[in-house]
Order: structure tokens, then sequence, then C-alpha cells
């Protein structure tokens, strides 16, 4: 059997029966070694940096605090986003920054997402910090810009640099495509990182969703990837309670 791959807790999604900087314990107590921190910007970048040190957890992703890259006219809220966001990355050690293109339907709206996509990343990369982008379903996210795989390839083929890659969230991308295996394998020279969780309900990634997970992770591992998984589900209840799905992985409350 196969190695199973990284994987990280969210812990914006995750543990959130307490506050914030106590689900750092808890993702550690069930045997997570990463996570990700959708949302850091309430607590102070010392205090996150303390409790990922105190617990031995390594940081994979933040997202950037405003969602404004494809938003023409937005282009000082993303940069100073972009700063905010590599401070706390700087001070915890996060090498992965999440840059959300935002809600526009604004014909200027690819031209401005490169465009601060190139300034970001010139920013990012003597700080060793790669950037991501994401392609998020409509029925979620109605009126979202970046909504397709292909269309992240153009934008991240337009930008040119080597520190732009693709957030493939399989969740997102069997509502809005389907044929996961075909297009992990098509895309995986610009996959920087990956997330999960069930479809339709957005819950843990179990055998009751359609998506089967225990195959793709086979995948992942069977074509290279080296980076981490992002469990970035929502809990049908408690979070310790619905680990089940992820025992095969050392990952349990027990």
């Amino acid at each position: 059997m196969a190695p199973m791959p990284k994987f990280a807790a969210s812990v914006t999604m995750m543990f959130n029966e307490v506050d914030l900087l106590d689900r750092f314990e808890q993702a550690a107590s069930v045997g997570f070694r990463a996570v990700e921190v959708q949302v850091p910007y309430g607590e102070s970048k010392e205090d996150i940096a303390d409790r990922l040190q105190r617990h031995g957890l390594t940081p994979v992703l933040f997202n950037l605090p405003v969602a404004v890259g494809a938003i023409p006219g937005q282009e000082a809220a993303f940069q100073q986003g972009v700063t905010r966001a590599l401070e706390y990355a700087e001070a915890t050690g996060c090498r992965q920054l999440h840059c959300l293109a935002g809600q526009t339907d604004d014909s200027r709206a690819e031209v401005t997402f490169v465009t601060n996509l190139k300034w970001a990343s010139e920013q990012a990369r003597p700080r060793g910090v790669r950037l991501l982008i994401e392609p998020l379903n409509t029925r979620d996210n109605p009126g979202y810009f970046l909504t397709a795989s292909s269309q992240a390839r153009s934008i991240i083929d337009q930008v040119g640099t080597d520190n732009v890659f693709l957030q493939y969230d399989f969740y997102h991308m069997q509502i809005m495509e389907g044929f996961l295996t075909e297009t992990v394998k098509a895309n995986l020279d610009i996959i920087g990182h990956f997330q999960i969780s069930g479809v339709p309900g957005r819950n843990e990634p179990d055998d009751s969703q359609e998506i089967n997970y225990p195959y793709l992770f086979d995948l992942i591992d069977d074509v290279g990837f080296t980076g981490c998984v992002g469990c970035e589900y929502r809990p049908r209840g408690n979070t310790i309670d619905g680990l089940s799905w992820a025992a095969p992985l050392g990952i349990s409350a027990a």
C-alpha cells in the first residue's frame, strides 16, 4: 500500500467547538502535524506563531484577508492584503498564500488579476512564499470570477512567474468539472496544494459522499505529489467524533 499524503487540518472550519487559538492543540492531539488557517487575522501573528510552535504544527496555508484580486479598482486593497498576509507568513513560517479573486463580471477582471498576481509574486519571492489561486464553484459562490482549472492555468501562464500555483479543491472541482483523475494529472505541474471535503454537503470526506477519496489519495501519491492535502470541511457535529474517515491516515481521537 502506498504511503498516504500529508494532511493539514483547516482550523478555520474544523474544531470550531473551541476558540481559534485552542484549535491548534485539538488538531495536534488527534494526529495532525500541519494546519491551514484561512482567516488568522482576528488574532495577532505572534499568538498564531506561539500556538503553532507550542503544538509542533506546520502552517501550510493562509488566505489573504481580502477577496479582491480580480476586481478592477481594488488594487490598493489587494496590495494591502498581500502585505498583511506576508507579515503573518513571515512571523509563522507559512509558505503559501491563497489570493482570492473575488466576485466580479467586469471585462477587465482577468487583466486585473494577472497584473495583481505579478506584483504579489515579486513581493512574495524574496520571502520564499508561493501564491495560490483557487477555482470555486458557482453554487456556493455565485459571481466568483475564477471557476475552472483551465481558467486558472491560463492565468498562471500569463503571470509567468515561478511562485504562482493552482490550489485544487476536489469539492469545488467535482461540482464544476468532475473528471477529477485526469484533471489532476493534466495540471500536476501547477498544483501546489490540494483540499478535500465531501460532495454534496461539504462535510467529512467519508464514504457517505460521492467522491472516492481513498482512490484519490493513492492517486496523489502515485503522481509524486509532495505537498499537503488540506481538510477544509464542515463537520456534521463534533469535529473529533467525525474523524472515523481519517483513522487509516493515522488521525484519530483514540
